[in-house]
């Protein structure tokens, strides 16, 4: 059977973009579709209030990246918080990417705040610190796209350190089978993260817009990092 997975959509795209990209539910469903594991999507946009009938189950719960800050205090996000408690607590498995990244390790014990560090935007690089059975096919470093002025400051008590940079030393991280959340962003293409980046270049400023374009020559490895959502999310179920 394939896997169902319930991807929470935590953003609305915005409207230069929709016609384009429509949202982060299709672009996960666009890159899921690349990789080998079987699985069926359902979108639930959150921001709109939006959640999946009662009683209606998945094999995991995926959280998708925002403008919005994890450790704001939008009635939505609260409401989200409310949520993905409920979740864990019941057993659910979690993915997190991005602000999804941050939201559960802001839930679980962990700090999530606006990084020292800066804006991070472009193509870059991590180390691989844990590398688990589903963690296949397997890489010595992995590369994503990223756009991200908050990070995870400190993990989950509990939580295992899978890929970590000097710029983001929490990049990406498990909870036991349950929790598996990226800093980066798989779904992105760079078509889209040029877009991003052309939006943001006053904010940002030239030397880091200037940088992150340069960086946009690099491959990035977001349909291994699909796969090993889905190995991940497999295994469990698998062993239950």
């Amino acid at each position: 059977m394939p896997l169902r997975i319930c991807i929470l959509e935590t953003d609305i795209l915005r409207p230069e973009l929709i016609d384009q990209y429509q949202g982060y539910g299709k672009m996960f469903e666009q890159l899921f579709a690349k990789q080998p594991i079987e699985a069926q999507f359902s979108v639930y946009n959150v921001v709109e209030g939006n959640y999946p009938p009662a009683g209606e189950r998945f094999d995991a719960y995926l959280v998708t990246g925002s403008k919005a800050d994890s450790f704001g205090d939008d009635p939505w996000i609260q409401t989200l918080r409310t949520y993905l408690l409920e979740r864990f607590e019941n057993g659910d498995k979690l993915l997190g990417v991005c602000f999804g990244h941050q939201l559960l390790a802001l839930l679980l014990g962990g700090r999530t705040e606006r990084a020292t560090q800066g804006w991070g935007v472009g193509t870059h690089a991590y180390r691989i610190a844990e590398q688990p059975a589903w963690m296949s096919p397997a890489l010595d470093q992995l590369t994503l796209l990223i756009s991200h002025q908050d990070q995870v400051t400190q993990l989950p008590e509990n939580a295992t350190l899978i890929a970590s940079s000097d710029f983001c030393p929490n990049a990406a991280y498990a909870i036991g089978d349950q929790v598996l959340c990226f800093q980066g962003h798989p779904e992105f293409i760079h078509d889209y993260s040029r877009a991003l980046l052309d939006i943001r270049q006053q904010f940002l400023g030239e030397e880091i817009y200037g940088k992150g374009v340069a960086s946009l020559d690099k491959q990035h490895q977001g349909a291994t990092v699909a796969e090993w959502m889905m190995r991940f999310v497999a295994q469990g179920r698998d062993a239950a």
